[in-house]
């Protein structure tokens, strides 16, 4: 797949800044153009290098870029998008790194304007860092990158997605958008959600300083409040499912606790251990 000419990412965070500098980095484009409503973002992200050059509106950022981005928070993904849309031009591609998918490629997969394709995209890359100072141009390289394509994707928009995330280093995979859905509820959002109850279970219950475990297990609870909560809703009917598959095996490790079955904790710590020591396989 020939190198993009322009790039426009509509977004600088952590993710957006970061994917600027990886772009520029690995040559990905001839050029990145980058948006954002807060001038000291776009001054800042011109400063570290992870655009060639701001644009002064959403219409003049994908103007005449070949490849969007959006990469700001999950609700602000559709409007967004239908906006840019507008003023891409014909054969263009939108695409998103959106935590979500089910919503966001139903939002945008069927109301764009004819010539322009979306595929809905998730780098599965990130820290409890946020903003463009916490951006790296190595937070993608050996990630995955999940492409969520319908049957109205046209193929020659998947690949370019698919091309722009392999040459900067990540592995892309397919899956369906309800797919993603799924496996991020249990993989992402659980993990967050579980840390921050577990961070107000224990207040004022923690010596101090706190464990190391109890540090690395709520590391994730750092991260943005109004970013996180609209995953949550977003993705509510996965996060609640796999909120119950949760409940259902902490009652079972209760139930052992309560009868002393010493011998059934240990074969479940094994279990555990096991699953644990699979994923890095």
């Amino acid at each position: 797949m020939p190198q993009a000419k322009r790039v426009a990412i509509i977004g600088l965070g952590l993710i957006g800044g970061s994917l600027g500098l990886a772009i520029r980095r690995r040559r990905a484009a001839r050029e990145v153009v980058g948006f954002s409503r807060r001038q000291a973002t776009v001054a800042r992200a011109k400063s570290r290098g992870a655009i060639d050059r701001s644009a002064a509106s959403l219409r003049q950022a994908v103007l005449e870029a070949d490849l969007v981005v959006l990469a700001g928070p999950v609700d602000t993904i559709v409007p967004l998008g239908r906006q840019a849309a507008r003023f891409m031009k014909p054969g263009a591609v939108l695409t998103d790194v959106g935590s979500t998918k089910a919503a966001i490629v139903r939002g945008l997969g069927q109301h764009l304007p004819r010539g322009i394709a979306f595929v809905g995209g998730h780098p599965i890359a990130g820290s409890e860092q946020q903003g463009i100072d916490a951006a790296n141009a190595g937070l993608f390289a050996g990630a995955v990158c999940m492409l969520t394509p319908t049957a109205r994707t046209p193929r020659a928009a998947l690949k370019r997605v698919r091309a722009l995330w392999e040459r900067i280093g990540a592995r892309v995979q397919i899956v369906s958008p309800a797919a993603h859905d799924q496996l991020l509820a249990m993989g992402s959002h659980l993990p967050h959600l579980l840390a921050a109850v577990l961070m107000q279970t224990a207040q004022g219950r923690l010596p101090r300083p706190a464990p190391c475990s109890f540090l690395d297990m709520t590391r994730i609870a750092l991260s943005s409040p109004e970013l996180w909560d609209d995953i949550f809703l977003s993705n509510r009917v996965e996060l609640l499912a796999a909120m119950r598959v949760f409940a259902r095996q902490w009652q079972q490790w209760q139930r052992l606790l309560s009868r002393r079955q010493g011998a059934a904790l240990r074969q479940q710590l094994h279990r555990a251990q096991r699953a644990r020591k699979a994923l890095t396989r």
